[in-house]
């Protein structure tokens, strides 16, 4: 594993083949929940590792991964998250989305690109700068908010989560802002 990027924190995956495919892009340790239920003594695995090293949650862009996501947010607050887009992690184009699909490159960009969650605190974007912006209802909401999440590395939500996700990681208005104008100039 010579020259691969090294993770210090350990990275919280679904199943084996996405350690497998994470050990091909960086050198680092895996954690695997093997599913959506994560057990209490999981849960205390990943917190004790939190404690110790740091934990990146890296799950997949799907129902599944978001389930799990929040449950290791709510028991281990303050672990970072790193995102894949959905076309990265679907193979070929077509099928079911995994981390185990996406490419070395993908998994490294995702990994440079990490979220922390803050303790919820003060609105930094409110829902009526969403509405305004067309990213909760409207002929082209879904498609800007997949754009938006590609662009911040924050993820695909629907348009009830965005205004939780983009304050959770703390996106400024001026990020916000910046991003809206990229993701008008793409559409």
């Amino acid at each position: 594993m010579t020259g691969k990027l090294k993770i210090r924190e350990v990275i919280v995956v679904e199943g084996k083949s996405d350690t497998e495919r994470i050990h091909q892009a960086v050198n680092a340790d895996t954690l695997e929940t093997r599913g959506s239920a994560i057990s209490d003594e999981t849960l205390e695995y990943i917190e004790e590792l939190h404690d110790k090293r740091g934990v990146i949650v890296f799950t997949d862009p799907d129902f599944s991964g978001e389930k799990i996501r929040k449950t290791i947010r709510e028991a281990v607050p303050g672990v970072k998250h790193a995102f894949l887009n959905r076309r990265e992690a679907v193979p070929h184009g077509q099928g079911s989305l995994g981390v185990e699909h996406a490419s070395p490159e993908a998994i490294r960009a995702a990994l440079k690109n990490l979220y922390t969650e803050e303790p919820e605190g003060e609105e930094l974007i409110t829902k009526t700068m969403l509405m305004q912006a067309g990213l909760m209802s409207g002929a082209d909401a879904k498609k800007k908010r997949q754009l938006l999440g590609e662009y911040l590395h924050i993820g695909y939500t629907n348009g009830k989560q965005l205004h939780k996700r983009l304050n959770l990681f703390q996106i400024t208005p001026e990020e916000f802002e910046e991003a809206m104008q990229e993701i008008t100039e793409e559409l």
